[in-house]
């Protein structure tokens, strides 16, 4: 059986003059996702690589995404972390192809191209042939065919690559309002407690979307309200970047709330749930304050997640215009004792893939992409809190964060 190809559009012409209505197109058109490789993730931005306690070690490597290319990352034996497209120059071939691992130079398996740890071609097979014949010509230069590189920032133990010479320092990309909250986050030296990944049946930005929309949590997420973990009654806000394309939401409960937490974990509001281990609600104040649910996104794929004590990063990786792939690396600190650490997994397991949270996310996207195929020429509405892209303190219910998405992208894309 043929499936038809997806119809191509000739005309990407946005529906009016902010961002409060997006044409359904984008979530499906190949053409579109074409152009978001070449000018998204290949254009002015950062893209989260990996974490430096992932490759603490000179040679340590692991293999990443940045939309559609595939990354190496590995660190040298000066101790500089270079990242470069993981793509033979002889084939074009993978080089590395397990998720991580150490060595001493990087080979590519189908002839032997061998490349040190900056990239640099140091040997080709039968260069110069067979007993002084066949191999490569005389005139051919290594230095002409090392792997692509991208350049390199890091902040608070993250890693971020990309391939524009146009994207500013990622302290400036992300601006000091953005930075406050992953200094409040990741406030002492990391460790990896595990890896959970999550095909989701939608366009990647679905997903972007979901996480910058805070006041779907309190009618999708009905553990969150329930057990009072995240609900529009309670403090917070939303914060937006200078530029808008940078996103932090968070819920704050109140001292008076927190003393009787555990007790109203063992029911819901009208007593259709109890939970057989309240534990599983416990919040230990470790990070200064009261924010029980802080998710924060750095255009185009990162969030950056801190739910009661769980903390983690989810890197997001398009596959193809109607799938995506989430990865979660789940974190804790180095000197937490083991029942810290216990708590963090226990709460991981409550919002992760096989938890209620992340599920039901990916559950409604794929609704939205099914109920968008049908008339790419419809349009959404994104006008809860107005059609402006602005902070909002002591309330979440407003999409402005979804509209700075979206201005974001089109900025990348000239649309």
């Amino acid at each position: 059986m043929t499936l038809p190809d997806t119809p191509r559009k000739a005309d990407f012409t946005w529906p009016g003059p902010d961002n409060s209505r997006v044409p359904f197109w984008v979530y499906s058109d190949p053409d579109i996702h074409d152009r978001e490789q070449r000018d998204l993730f290949q254009g002015p931005t950062w893209n989260f690589l990996c974490l430096d306690v992932e490759i603490p070690n000179p040679g340590d490597y692991k293999t990443t995404m940045v939309g559609d290319a595939p990354i190496i990352v590995v660190r040298d034996g000066d101790g500089a972390v270079n990242a470069m497209v993981n793509r033979c120059a002889h084939k074009g071939a993978l080089v590395c192809y397990k998720p991580r691992g150490t060595v001493s130079e990087l080979t590519c398996i189908y002839h032997n191209w061998v490349y040190d740890l900056g990239g640099k071609l140091t040997g080709v097979a039968f260069q110069r042939g067979v007993r002084g014949k066949g191999g490569m010509e005389d005139d051919f230069d290594a230095a002409d065919h090392g792997l692509q590189r991208l350049r390199v920032d890091t902040y608070r133990g993250m890693i971020f690559g990309s391939f524009s010479d146009k994207t500013p320092p990622f302290q400036d990309y992300i601006g000091p309002e953005m930075t406050a909250n992953i200094d409040r986050v990741l406030i002492k030296p990391l460790k990896v407690l595990g890896y959970h990944s999550q095909y989701l049946p939608h366009n990647w930005k679905l997903y972007v979307e979901n996480t910058k929309d805070s006041y779907h949590a309190t009618l999708l997420h009905v553990f969150h309200n329930t057990f009072g973990v995240v609900r529009l009654t309670m403090g917070g806000g939303i914060q937006v970047g200078a530029q808008g394309w940078h996103h932090l939401s968070y819920t704050e409960r109140d001292p008076e709330m927190e003393k009787t937490a555990q007790n109203e974990a063992t029911r819901s509001l009208k007593d259709q749930y109890s939970l057989e281990d309240v534990s599983m609600m416990e919040h230990r104040l470790e990070l200064g304050d009261n924010i029980t649910n802080a998710i924060q996104t750095v255009f185009p794929t990162l969030v950056i997640q801190q739910i009661l004590n769980t903390i983690a990063v989810r890197q997001l990786v398009p596959r193809g215009v109607d799938g995506c792939e989430l990865l979660w690396t789940v974190l804790g600190f180095e000197d937490d004792d083991a029942a810290m650490t216990e708590l963090r997994l226990k709460v991981n397991n409550l919002v992760g893939p096989a938890g209620f949270i992340s599920m039901e996310d990916g559950c409604v996207g794929k609704f939205v992409q099914q109920g968008a195929a049908a008339d790419p020429d419809a349009e959404t509405l994104i006008r809860m809190g107005g059609r402006g892209i602005e902070s909002s303190d002591g309330s979440r219910v407003t999409e402005a964060a979804v509209r700075g998405f979206w201005k974001g992208w089109r900025e990348c894309l000239k649309i």
